[in-house]
């Protein structure tokens, strides 16, 4: 009979801002979050990630490798963040140089469930729940579909507080 190895989850080596939350169970690592943060249960925020202040990460959610999200951000319930395009026709496989980076703005709300690409998306962004993000948003406004497209001017993005 084999024994598995088991890993088990948990927070280590994060450098935290001031009164950060977090609900565990969760499984972050090497990575850093900013002043009063919220980070829900059931998320995983792997190694070199960057979560600005005041930032808001709901359950369930996937923040991998090569992830920056800005300040004020509200990431919803579920929301995958993708790291590894499959350029070559299938998964890297460990090769981290095909890896593609994502850079979230300031003041970016995603809605539950949403797929975020390796994309960049600027300041004042709403994508709506379910939304797959493919290519990059250089412009504020609100954004939904698959793939996500432009449906409104939005003129500021609110965050909610406990």
């Amino acid at each position: 009979m084999n024994t598995p190895t088991v890993l088990h989850v948990g927070v280590r080596n994060v450098e935290f801002g001031a009164r950060v939350k977090i609900v565990e169970p969760c499984n972050i690592y090497d990575c850093k979050i900013g002043d009063d943060c919220f980070i829900g249960p059931f998320v995983e925020v792997q190694k070199g990630v960057e979560i600005g202040a005041r930032t808001r990460v709901q359950s369930h959610a996937f923040v991998c490798e090569l992830v920056s999200v800005g300040e004020d951000c509200f990431i919803g319930h579920g929301v995958m963040f993708v790291n590894d395009t499959f350029s070559t026709g299938g998964p890297a496989r460990g090769r981290k140089e095909l890896w593609r980076e994502t850079k979230i703005g300031n003041r970016v709300s995603i809605g539950s469930n949403a797929v975020i690409m390796p994309v960049s998306i600027c300041d004042d962004v709403v994508v709506g729940a379910g939304a797959v993000v493919t290519k990059d948003i250089d412009g504020p406004g609100a954004y939904a579909g698959n793939p996500a497209r432009k449906l409104a001017r939005c003129h500021a993005v609110t965050t909610t507080r406990e």
